[in-house]
């Protein structure tokens, strides 16, 4: 365990009134805690019912529920006291305020998570993968959480390090020895070896994009003319009245972003201004504004009227968007007659729907769902998705990695090789946590909640 000379703390639950609280203290001071507040030995992984005493008036400030855990075997590796009181923010701070009186200090964003990895208790991907599944929004996120949480992506990147450490092995070998030419044989294994290391390293890049989508949720734009019905369809799919509806056209002149969830996926629907033609000033407005979000769209819907024959509505190429993640939604089949549906390109899939009834809707959900399926990269049964830093780390990877594989091809000396080699360790290590990187580390743990 790493040296700590405080104990921390804070609490573990969020502000506000609850039924129940949490409250953490790790580090020396611990033991000494349960001692002193309520004159109980410590004893570890056992729930006990104590009242909480003022420190000092001795006055009862809760009957709470106290465990003690004893390092290493604690979430952070250390001496650990989690102490549930009512979820009264009163009590919460007043215990707080005597935690600090007793020799405590207030707790950094992540610091218990930050505090489990410097005491080996996690690997850097399992401690990112908490905060991952603190704030997953859908089933799939949260699966992906939980895999990375049990060690799917780090057990990935140990097999990448074992994997590269070889390649590494055979070109030192020969740096003693520079008069010595490198073996076919041994010149195979390294080319067949970078080889490997690039492909594993191209998947685990192949999974961002759909990590993204996880994390932040499917940027979903609906798109078309005005008084197609765009307003109605968001409505429809979040199942509550959010957008002002009428038949007037041009109601929506802004946007509107609303979370819903699609099957296992997170969808953050945007409802925009219609595509009109022939725009006033201040539609144009809106208009430009639609035509930005389309370019950062996941997904398009664009919305067309089955009661007319032909649309003026412009291709999504036409607007900046793309066909390929783009479904045409047909709307308003309660009202039209039988008669040809509005002309689309062959390969844009489109499905049929009345947003005012519903008819339909279970299809586009299904389609949606098949659409972000489509960004999935499998890895066997195990969901392994990586996030913005480990992206920039195997980018950094793979530079090094083709830069070796060039200098392996030309015969470069073996030293040069190994440098390049090298800066590909560093950047898996940077992933795992193995590099020692104090700045790298205070960044990623502040963006945690305090108490975590």
């Amino acid at each position: 365990m790493s040296p700590t000379v405080d104990t921390i703390a804070a609490p573990a639950t969020p502000t506000g009134t609850s039924a129940l609280a949490l409250v953490r203290a790790s580090g020396p001071l611990a033991a000494e805690l349960v001692r002193d507040i309520f004159g109980e030995a410590p004893l570890p992984r056992q729930a006990v019912r104590g009242d909480y005493r003022d420190r000092r008036t001795g006055a009862a400030i809760d009957d709470v529920m106290f465990t003690f855990f004893k390092e290493p075997n604690s979430y952070t590796g250390e001496d650990l006291l989690e102490i549930s009181c009512h979820g009264n923010p009163f009590i919460v701070s007043k215990i707080i305020t005597d935690l600090l009186g007793r020799g405590c200090r207030p707790a950094e964003p992540g610091e218990f998570t930050k505090r489990a990895f410097l005491n080996g208790r996690m690997e850097l991907t399992q401690a990112e993968a908490v905060a991952d599944l603190i704030h997953a929004r859908s089933e799939q996120a949260l699966l992906a959480a939980n895999q990375q949480l049990r060690g799917a992506l780090g057990f990935r990147m140990r097999q990448l390090i074992d994997d590269l450490l070889f390649v590494l092995a055979r070109v030192e070998a020969y740096i003693d020895f520079p008069d010595e030419d490198l073996p076919p044989g041994d010149h195979t294994v390294l080319v067949e070896g970078i080889q490997r290391l690039l492909a594993g390293t191209g998947q685990l890049l192949a999974t961002s994009h759909y990590g993204e989508l996880l994390r932040a949720g499917v940027k979903t734009v609906i798109i078309g003319e005005p008084n197609v019905g765009k307003s109605s369809l968001l409505n429809r799919l979040i199942g509550r009245e959010r957008a002002i509806v009428s038949s007037e056209p041009g109601t929506t002149r802004d946007y509107l972003e609303e979370p819903v969830l699609i099957g296992p996926y997170c969808l953050r629907l945007i409802d925009t201004a219609g595509l009109n033609p022939r725009p006033a000033p201040l539609e144009m407005l809106g208009i430009t504004k639609t035509i930005e979000l389309i370019a950062q769209a996941d997904l398009i819907l664009l919305v067309l009227d089955a009661t007319l024959e032909t649309s003026a509505s412009p291709p999504p190429a036409d607007t900046g968007g793309s066909p390929a993640k783009t479904i045409a939604v047909i709307n308003k089949i309660d009202l039209a007659p039988r008669r040809p549906r509005p002309a689309l390109p062959s390969a844009l899939p489109s499905v049929e729907v009345s947003a005012i009834r519903g008819d339909g809707i279970d299809d586009l959900k299904a389609l949606i769902v098949r659409h972000v399926e489509s960004f999935r990269v499998e890895h066997g049964d195990e969901l392994v998705i990586i996030n913005a830093r480990h992206n920039h780390a195997l980018t950094q990877a793979t530079v090094a990695l083709q830069a070796a594989q060039k200098k392996l091809a030309e015969g470069a000396p073996a030293e040069l090789l190994a440098s390049d080699l090298r800066s590909a360790l560093h950047a898996f290590g940077e992933i795992s946590g193995k590099v020692d990187n104090e700045q790298m580390l205070d960044r990623l743990f502040a963006t945690f909640c305090i108490g975590k």
